[in-house]
């Protein structure tokens, strides 16, 4: 960061809330302080980091770790039990679109009422009002009552009031993706644009494609507190090893844990059931090479080995740009090319064997050896980034892949 200016301090931030588990315990509690009868839970947990001033920031974590409750103390909605909160510039958060709104006025009062409630005088919202409007497209409807709205009208209105107002600092949690897909890629657009401006921007997200792709930094946050913060690709991979329960619990392949071709220093993690031995890939030829002509035939490889029995695994790999945006993938349970059991001793070459249609430029491959125990989904080993692809082309296309047109041009 530099010595670039933190428009957004948090300094070992808690918040509390008691649990009762009756509700004659609340009114106890409120007259007779003092006594046992709730249970404190910390739904976030001495919390600290800063944001720079033209930094997207972004926030990841798993349901109840404590992310909207951290965005909520900062745009001010909750105060915190402990610790300081310090912002410095005008906030417009995305956070429960229209939680101001009064469904007995029309779209044009909400406007007016909640602009003033931002701080923004009535001559303010005046200049602003084409272009919220322009952005809602909600035509005639915003002069009738708000409660008239259906559900997608209703965020709309309030997206357009939130990211039409010019704020020095945007927080948006989850609220990009709302109304079909024309209005999300206009808030896309919108959102680019601010990061273009060179806004402040606090992004919480369970779009790791969103992240990957906006966001400069990522903290990780579970069970209420901060594990820890870094680019979006290694808070990605942490996040996805939470998800299964094995954050943590991450090894590396110079350890000796892993044989064959796997490189050393790759970040894994597993149940240690079955193995990941040797990852690559090959040529139309059959030639064992990373670099790929785009339009070609090539094949991904992975050799496996089972410790123990395993009733359904699933072998799978997925291919990330530089960035870490996970771009395609597939496995065995998708294409239905393997749903027998593995037993102990067992070892296995999978192949995947495709045409190669991505852009030209680097790429990572990352490979899955999971599998269901009854109702438990398991992952017996993962391996990330452990092969780098290097398409070379002669013709790029926009975007991630070639669709491979066949163009005609007829004079009529």
């Amino acid at each position: 960061m530099g010595t670039k200016e933190a428009i957004i301090k948090i300094e070992n931030v808690s918040k509390t809330y008691r649990l009762y588990r009756r509700r004659k315990d609340i009114l106890l509690d409120a007259l007779l302080p003092g006594g046992k009868r709730f249970t404190p839970h910390n739904a976030v947990d001495d919390v600290s980091f800063t944001v720079s001033k033209g930094e997207c920031v972004g926030i990841i974590g798993t349901n109840g770790s404590g992310k909207s409750t951290m965005l909520k103390m900062i745009t001010g909605v909750l105060t915190p039990t402990k610790g300081n909160i310090e912002v410095n510039g005008r906030v417009s958060a995305l956070l429960e679109l229209g939680a101001g709104f009064n469904p007995e006025y029309d779209g044009i009062e909400n406007i007016y009422l909640n602009g003033m409630m931002m701080g923004f005088t009535r001559d303010e919202i005046d200049k602003k009002l084409d272009s919220i409007l322009e952005f809602a497209d909600i035509g005639e409807y915003v002069h009738q009552p708000v409660k008239t709205y259906s559900s997608g009208m209703f965020v709309r209105l309030a997206f357009a009031l939130s990211i039409n107002i010019e704020p020095e600092i945007l927080i948006v949690d989850e609220a990009l993706s709302v109304g079909d897909v024309f209005f999300q890629a206009k808030c896309f657009r919108k959102f680019e644009e601010f990061k273009e401006q060179g806004k402040t921007i606090l992004f919480v997200s369970h779009d790791m494609s969103s992240i990957s792709r906006y966001c400069d930094r990522v903290i990780l946050l579970d069970k209420g507190v901060k594990r820890a913060e870094g680019s979006a690709k290694e808070m990605i991979d942490a996040y996805k090893q939470i998800l299964v329960g094995q954050y943590g619990d991450e090894k590396k392949a110079d350890e000796g844990q892993t044989a064959g071709a796997v490189e050393e220093g790759l970040l894994e993690y597993g149940s240690g059931k079955a193995r990941i031995e040797e990852v690559w890939t090959e040529d139309e030829k059959g030639t064992r090479t990373n670099v790929l002509i785009k339009g070609s035939t090539y094949a991904v490889f992975m050799k496996v080995r089972f410790k123990e029995d395993c009733p359904a695994p699933v072998f799978a790999f997925s291919v990330k740009n530089a960035k870490g945006v996970e771009i395609t993938g597939t496995n065995t349970m998708y294409e239905k090319a393997f749903l027998d059991k593995a037993h102990a001793g067992d070892a296995y070459v999978i192949s995947f064997k495709q045409r190669m249609s991505l852009q030209g430029g680097e790429y990572l491959l990352s490979f899955g050896l999971t599998g269901f125990e009854g109702e438990d989904f398991t992952v017996y080993h993962r391996l990330y980034d452990a092969v780098s692809l290097n398409v070379v082309s002669d013709k790029d296309t926009v975007g991630y892949f070639d669709p491979e047109s066949e163009i005609k041009v007829e004079k009529i």
